[in-house]
């Protein structure tokens, strides 16, 4: 009876930037993986390997536990590819390598198949 309703509200606010957060920065490490495994074949790893594999897994998990997560995943995605391309420069010290958009859409990033190659187009 004593539920101090303001301050739950706040708290769940604060939920929901969290996990706002939580899928913009694994989506930049994704992406910015994806980047460095189409740029860099010469490079690849299990590390990187295993990276793209966690973060679509958690990522997968994160929309499934909030799906009303979707539409932000859509309209950030941009937004996170910023992100994903300075990573992707300063790991790899490449400057004006990588494409200013995405290569990639939403679907194969989180695609578990989608391996992207040396070869294919940028889009």
């Amino acid at each position: 009876a004593d539920i101090d309703f303001e301050n739950l509200m706040d708290e769940v606010e604060d939920l929901g930037k969290s996990e706002k957060r939580a899928l913009l920065s694994r989506l930049s490490v994704l992406q910015a993986h994806l980047l460095k495994w189409k740029f860099q074949p010469e490079r690849r790893g299990s590390s990187w390997e295993a990276t793209i594999k966690v973060q679509r897994l958690d990522l997968s998990d994160l929309l499934a536990d909030n799906p009303s997560l979707t539409p932000f995943l859509r309209e950030e995605f941009g937004h996170a590819y910023q992100r994903a391309l300075a990573l992707a420069e300063g790991e790899t010290g490449l400057k004006d390598k990588f494409p200013t958009t995405s290569p990639f859409t939403i679907e194969e990033t989180l695609d578990p198949n989608f391996w992207p190659s040396a070869d294919t187009m940028t889009r």
